[in-house]
């Protein structure tokens, strides 16, 4: 497991690869230095065998008790919003073929014949602390199989999210929780399910979405001028209009209500374009569903400094599919040792985000920036044997953890 975490650590792109760097002699004895209770170092193929069979989801449960450790810790307790977690949730792609490989696939058909493609889908949790940084949370991989049991239907992205917000809440059942999440979650359901945890959150409210909410909300605004308030965001001018309670139905026969607090932000901002070199005048429109009631004191902390660090998540799953960490990479058709491979790339990520965010080593990630330092720290261990007593030191000093502003 060691060496399945430090394939992802050290950024290899295949199994051919991690063999090829890992196992090579100055990198396996520098390695063994670091980690002496290593015997020895594996073959790919000796990873995947037990990836096969062990329970996958055991990998990730590892990587939750670290960022337990962490928050029991208060390592972040620095870079809170409001004294709260801060969660973005978001799905993606993970892979596709055009062959079915594995029951748990999902389907859809695709260009005007329909033809049948296969994929991997998962929903995504991080969290988002204050200075920026982002660390991998949860993930919750979409399960065909499971679903075509008992139902016609497909799991889907919604269902997914019910069963990872019950997941979140029975790891973390204490933990002040605000949650961010895109249109597809401005429903019903999810804002009870987050009533219900006792969570915040921001959803994002679309025009098509909630359509009777979008009416209500925006014919409420043009009556109540003073819910507005307009505010200077460095070359931003935001204006801000609110409306809280509007009570929304749903569910047969509309048993269930839910009352909602909607804000809309415009912004308007002059850009020059590179292609004409003219200054243009550019306008956006973004709405939000809150968790809590809005008014001039938290309207722009609730929607400019929570709700719009959901683009922290796409972000992080763009490093994770373009820069080294290969998510997209099938790594193993077999389902459960292909889920194995994408938890010990989440803990490598998880490491290697508090490494290059360590105070300690500021001074190198500011010299060489995040992907600069990652090449330098493989470099290291390929390139020369490192001094075994400076090495034992450091593994034996009773290090603190502290993160950079």
């Amino acid at each position: 497991m060691v060496y399945g975490i430090l394939m992802f650590v050290y950024r290899a792109a295949s199994r051919r690869e991690v063999n090829r760097e890992i196992t090579r002699p100055i990198f396996k004895k520098n390695l063994m230095m670091m980690f002496p209770e290593l015997e020895d170092m594996p073959h790919a193929d000796t990873l995947f065998r037990l990836l096969e069979k062990v329970e996958a989801e055991k990998i990730e449960e590892a990587m939750i008790e670290l960022l337990k450790e962490l928050i029991r810790k208060k390592k972040f307790k620095n870079y809170l919003r409001n004294k709260n977690y801060l969660i973005a949730i978001d799905g993606t792609q993970k892979l596709y073929r055009d062959y079915k490989w594995a029951e748990e696939c999902l389907e859809r058909h695709v260009s005007s014949t329909k033809i049948e493609q296969y994929y991997v889908y998962v929903l995504e949790a991080v969290l988002v602390l204050d200075n920026g940084i982002v660390l991998p949370l949860m993930s919750e991989i979409l399960r065909n199989k499971e679903y075509r049991d008992i139902t016609e239907k497909q799991d889907c992205e919604r269902r997914a999210f019910y069963r990872l917000a019950k997941r979140i809440k029975s790891t973390f059942p204490r933990l002040k929780v605000s949650v961010v999440m895109d249109g597809l979650y401005a429903c019903g359901p999810v804002v009870r399910v987050c009533r219900e945890n006792n969570w915040d959150y921001m959803l994002v409210l679309k025009e098509d979405g909630l359509k009777s909410v979008w009416r209500e909300a925006t014919g409420l605004m043009k009556l109540t001028p003073e819910n507005s308030m307009k505010y200077q965001w460095g070359d931003r001018e935001q204006l801000y209009r609110w409306i809280n309670d509007i009570e929304y139905s749903y569910g047969t026969n509309g048993r269930f209500k839910e009352m909602l607090h909607v804000v809309i932000c415009e912004e308007t901002w002059e850009e020059k374009r590179r292609s004409t070199g003219k200054t243009e005048q550019m306008y956006t429109r973004y709405a939000w569903i809150s968790g809590r009631r809005i008014s001039r004191d938290n309207v722009f902390r609730r929607c400019t400094k929570m709700a719009r660090h959901r683009w922290k998540i796409e972000n992080n799953i763009l490093v994770e599919k373009h820069q080294g960490y290969e998510y997209e990479h099938c790594f193993s058709y077999n389902w459960n040792a292909m889920v194995g491979y994408h938890y010990l790339m989440k803990i490598g990520r998880l490491l290697n985000v508090i490494a290059v965010n360590s105070e300690v080593l500021a001074d190198k990630v500011q010299e060489l920036g995040i992907d600069g330092f990652l090449k330098f720290l493989r470099l290291a261990c390929s390139g020369t044997e490192l001094e075994a007593g400076r090495i034992k030191e450091v593994r034996e000093s009773n290090f603190y953890l502290r993160l950079a502003a």
